[in-house]
């Protein structure tokens, strides 16, 4: 099945200036699975998302369409076909 990965700016970097990354990945597949295809193909991508461990830093936010992975099963949510992931890293600073 295909889904789609979308990036915010400070990402996009280490995917050569893509927005979005198109997967396909099996049938009744998790986040995981999308995570693992990613850190196969951008290894660099990958380890600003997830630790040494696979799991998720906590900086990172990973929504399945407009749900937040960490109110659903993790890393073990499960996709179907055509659903846009989210990865967005916390982002700081600004005027006081």
């Amino acid at each position: 099945m295909r889904v789609v990965v979308w990036l915010p700016g400070p990402l996009r970097e280490y995917v050569g200036g893509a927005k979005q990354l198109p997967l396909d990945v099996t049938d009744g597949a998790v986040i995981r699975d999308v995570l693992d295809a990613v850190g196969r193909s951008h290894p660099l991508l990958e380890r600003r998302i997830r630790d040494e461990l696979g799991h998720i830093r906590e900086h990172v936010n990973v929504f399945v369409g407009t749900d937040n992975i960490k109110d659903l099963d993790r890393l073990e949510t499960r996709l179907h076909s055509g659903v846009e992931i989210t990865i967005l890293p916390a982002v700081s600073g600004g005027a006081r």
